[in-house]
């Protein structure tokens, strides 16, 4: 049995987790794609206090990448499958929790696409001319790059699409989990806001108590380490905010203004996207 906690930003999912851990003999296991990052610990939330309560003082799945590194939904679904069954397989719940939905949801219900992206493929590949790729394609399939019209030959996104498709093996090991998990099998709690006010209120709240843990010095620790605000990790709402800053290019209000703003946005799309699940049980918050 999977038990998962998600929702919006700023709701407390984590402590209702480690409530429910506590009540099942479970493990916390986080899904949240800004978590997975070393050293962004103060703006993305990590809560180090419940870290020492668990599993020998870790959360699984926090800080596991650099924030020079990417992180798909797939590099998660395949780290998530591991750590789950080892879970299981100690008599243990796992008890999932975060606010990506993506990887909640590639992960219960698999990917839209028979072949998931292949981003280390992809990175090799944007080195090609357009004239490599369509040589590529057609040693994999002739008949395939014969049906593209003139336009689609010509794009080096729709080609790389093409050749990850046919050597994308890897997404029979995806399927191959994804088809274990019966709706039986996992319960979604989400947890929202009734309203927008007390949304917003509670991110002002946020923002102004991790500005005080030292936000903005966290951010600057970061440049140090070489760290840029080009790197998937610093791409996260707070950091992107804060180096702008830090740049000249606007006042520190404007920057906590603009950090408020892009969290409630993204507590908007978190909302979107869940709605239409309907395995997830919700709790609104007053």
């Amino acid at each position: 049995m999977l038990i998962i906690i998600t929702g919006q930003t700023a709701t407390g999912k984590t402590k209702l987790a480690q409530d429910f851990a506590k009540k099942y003999d479970g493990e916390l296991v986080n899904f949240d794609s800004r978590q997975v990052y070393k050293y962004l610990d103060i703006i993305t939330g990590k809560d180090k206090s419940t870290m020492k309560q668990f599993n020998n003082e870790t959360i699984w799945l926090y800080d596991i990448v650099t924030p020079d590194q990417y992180f798909s939904s797939y590099d998660f679904v395949q780290q998530a499958t591991k750590v789950i069954k080892d879970i299981q397989k100690r008599g243990k719940t796992p008890i999932l929790v975060g606010g990506s939905y993506f990887y909640l949801k590639h992960l219960l219900y698999g990917f839209e696409n028979k072949v998931p992206p292949n981003f280390k493929l992809r990175e090799k590949l944007n080195k090609k001319s357009v004239s490599q790729l369509q040589e590529i394609l057609k040693k994999l399939d002739v008949q395939s790059i014969n049906q593209l019209n003139n336009s689609d030959r010509n794009n080096p996104r729709r080609l790389i699409r093409k050749i990850e498709i046919h050597l994308g093996k890897e997404a029979e090991r995806a399927r191959s989990w994804n088809q274990k998990i019966s709706v039986s099998s996992f319960s979604i709690t989400g947890l929202r806001y009734k309203n927008k006010e007390n949304l917003v209120n509670a991110i002002k709240s946020r923002v102004e108590k991790r500005l005080k843990q030292g936000a903005i010095r966290e951010v600057k620790s970061l440049l140090k380490r070489g760290y840029k605000k080009t790197d998937q990790g610093l791409k996260t709402i707070g950091y992107q905010q804060i180096i702008s800053y830090l740049e000249g290019k606007i006042s520190k209000q404007e920057a906590i203004k603009q950090w408020i703003t892009a969290e409630v946005q993204y507590a908007k799309r978190q909302n979107t996207f869940m709605k239409n699940d309907k395995n997830i049980n919700w709790l609104e918050i007053d």
